[in-house]
């Protein structure tokens, strides 16, 4: 869990640096387990404070993230409007050592006395919750309530007293004095591992900070006690009295971890332990390092949340497609031996003179060998030797069609295996629920998926809106997110003179980069290609082949599928994707 009490500090001191006296002009909630406060600021005017209750990412911070609302308000969400509209933010207290954070709220109530109100968010992993309480510290709701049985421990219900989950039996690192440290150190086991007896011995200390003194102190993450220099004791003892003067001070430093370009890890420190085995990247403020860093990996947990079915369905509809087409595969490389039940054949009417009906096999010579070598031949004793020759060259007549419709159903089958494998990339840049229900429709059209039951939900089409960029140089730059929008793109919004781009050979969007009637420049033509990229199954890759042509030589062939389509007259460009190029592109 990188957040650890410890940062949750440094990111709460610079939430209330920023947002002291903010009042709530718009309360919203995107997903089940996670609520947004638009706040208006004096010094920074109108932001977004996420509050995420998400037992995999609990936090909360400042965000600039496009986050669609469902159509109709959760029961929180309406309750949070009643009590905090217009509410004014005192200030935002931490319980010391523990990842709770308490919002204290100045209010107006149903008469228009002032009253307060806070909203406590439990940042602890598997145990996570938001909840609304009033001025005395009543629970007037929560997002998970527990308890239901009152003599048992902590009850989370409404109309219940608030109070904090239990603490661990741990030392205060904050308070700890050098004389406390030294006797904490010197009773400490001589084998354990540094990071580990830190680990257990002080509260509100994440793996990663437990690493990183180990590391100052001995120069390895995984030094033990016992091997540590009398040097090595002093420097420990040291890097903790940093670390409690970096808290008290409110001297963070707001650090990224990145391995192999993907966010790994964060913290309130400068970091050193990797020494080169990872990119570590300081940041001016937490809440932007806290976007980027659950970013993808929110959007992914909130797709698979939301598509779970889409993905069984896509995914059970091209497993089966897989399998029939391995199978059909099979099948044409038995139809290749054909030539032989006619050479068979040949030698059976060759040989009627010493056949007669009954005989289950024919021993005679071969002169389709080479060498004149004797075959024998299997007969069904049931049937005459003219009717044994016929049914020779009928099974290979038979097997000589079954290789003409296998070919052209294999062919099919590759295409559709194709589309399904376009659509689960699909999915995966769906940004919300009315992607998705695009995608449903999609679905529904194209028969992989039952129609709605109800006669006014098959009138609805829901229609979303393709990605919108625009380039350095100032051109529009359309990127579908489904076949839908790829269709919609290319075959009925391009002008014949815009550029088409697609991955090759590979699944991805659609990208249309407009011209306006002009000739495009190279710098926007190379990056409509890094989007094409980026948006693709090739994203985590490196040289990705690009074609891009003018839209005149796209075609979509009469019976395609959804985002199907042929080119000719293209040109292949060479591109790196680049997340950091997209996200500065986008148009809000």
């Amino acid at each position: 869990m990188p957040l650890d009490a410890l940062c949750l500090s440094g990111v709460i001191h610079e939430l209330n640096t920023t947002l002291a006296g903010a009042r709530v002009d718009k309360i919203y909630q995107p997903g089940r387990d996670e609520v947004i406060l638009a706040l208006r600021t004096q010094s920074t005017g109108n932001v977004r404070l996420l509050l995420s209750a998400n037992p995999a990412h609990p936090r909360l911070h400042l965000t600039t993230l496009p986050l669609e609302n469902p159509e109709k308000p959760p029961m929180f969400c309406m309750l949070l409007r009643k009590h905090m509209s217009g509410a004014r933010l005192l200030d935002i207290v931490q319980t010391p050592l523990e990842r709770v954070a308490t919002l204290r709220f100045e209010a107006l109530n149903e008469l228009g006395d002032r009253v307060e109100r806070r909203l406590v968010l439990e940042a602890i992993s598997h145990k996570t919750n938001l909840l609304l309480l009033d001025g005395e510290g009543r629970i007037l709701d929560c997002i998970r309530h527990t308890g239901g049985d009152l003599t048992a421990g902590r009850v989370l219900q409404p109309g219940m007293f608030y109070r904090l989950p239990p603490g661990f039996d741990k030392e205060n690192p904050l308070t700890a004095d050098r004389e406390k440290l030294e006797a904490l150190l010197s009773a400490a086991p001589e084998e354990v591992q540094i990071d580990k007896w830190l680990l257990d011995t002080f509260g509100g200390l994440s793996p990663l900070i437990c690493r990183e003194l180990a590391h100052q102190a001995g120069g390895s993450t995984d030094i033990r006690l016992n091997t540590l220099s009398p040097e090595g004791r002093s420097r420990l003892l040291n890097e903790l009295e940093a670390l409690q003067n970096t808290v008290k001070e409110n001297s963070y430093t707001p650090t990224l971890v990145l391995i192999d370009g993907r966010p790994k890890d964060f913290t309130f420190l400068s970091i050193g332990q990797y020494e080169g085995a990872a990119q570590v990247e300081g940041w001016p403020a937490f809440s932007p390092l806290l976007d980027t860093f659950f970013e993808q990996r929110e959007r992914q947990d909130r797709i698979r949340q939301r598509g779970q079915d889409l993905i069984k369905s896509v995914t059970n509809a091209r497993d089966r497609t897989a399998r029939k087409l391995a199978n059909q595969e099979r099948e044409l490389v038995a139809t290749r031996d054909r030539d032989r039940l006619r050479q068979l054949g040949d030698i059976v009417t060759s040989n009627f003179y010493q056949m007669s009906k009954g005989m289950a096999r024919l021993r005679a010579a071969d002169f389709y060998d080479p060498e004149g070598k004797e075959v024998e031949i299997k007969l069904d004793p049931l049937l005459t030797p003219q009717q044994n020759a016929a049914k020779y060259y009928k099974d290979y007549n038979r097997a000589k069609k079954a290789e003409e419709m296998l070919t052209i159903q294999l062919q099919k089958g590759r295409q559709e295996l194709d589309y399904l494998n376009s659509v689960l990339e699909n999915i995966t840049l769906a940004e919300g629920e009315r992607d998705l229900a695009e995608i449903r429709q999609e679905l529904s059209d194209t028969g992989y998926l039952r129609r709605p039951g109800k006669a006014k939900d098959r009138g609805k089409r829901v229609v979303s809106k393709p990605m919108e960029f625009m380039s350095t140089s100032g051109l529009r730059i359309s990127v579908g997110k489904n076949n839908s929008q790829n269709d919609l793109l290319t075959c009925k919004l391009a002008g014949k003179g815009d550029i088409w781009f697609h991955t090759q050979k590979i699944h991805g969007s659609h990208v249309i980069l407009w011209t306006e009637g002009g000739q495009p420049d190279l710098q926007s033509l190379n990056e409509a290609a890094i989007l094409a990229a980026w948006f693709s199954q090739a994203r985590d890759s490196s040289k990705v082949p690009v074609d891009y042509t003018p839209v005149r030589y796209v075609k979509k062939p009469g019976g395609a599928r959804p985002g199907m389509v042929i080119y000719t007259t293209y040109e292949t460009a060479q591109v790196t994707p680049d997340g950091e190029l997209a996200k500065r592109l986008r148009v809000k």
